[in-house]
């Protein structure tokens, strides 16, 4: 389930936090994808027919690998 979403237009990174897996980063995302993410009724389905499996992406390398999210 997604928590909360930010998007850095410099540098078009899209941040999605996840509640059970945390936050990943993705990159080269067009600014008009967050505006539409950000009105969008669902979250989930916008997430998986817009951002997963269409931009490059990784886990937030902040993340301490072991113990609780934060």
């Amino acid at each position: 389930m997604i928590d909360r979403i930010a998007y850095d237009e410099a540098s078009k990174i899209l941040t999605v936090t996840f509640r059970e897996n945390g936050k990943y980063l993705y990159y080269d995302v067009p600014a008009a994808v967050f505006d539409a993410f950000s009105k969008a009724p669902s979250a989930g389905s916008f997430f998986n027919a817009h951002v997963k499996d269409q931009f490059r992406f990784i886990r937030d390398p902040e993340r301490k690998r072991f113990g609780p999210y934060a």
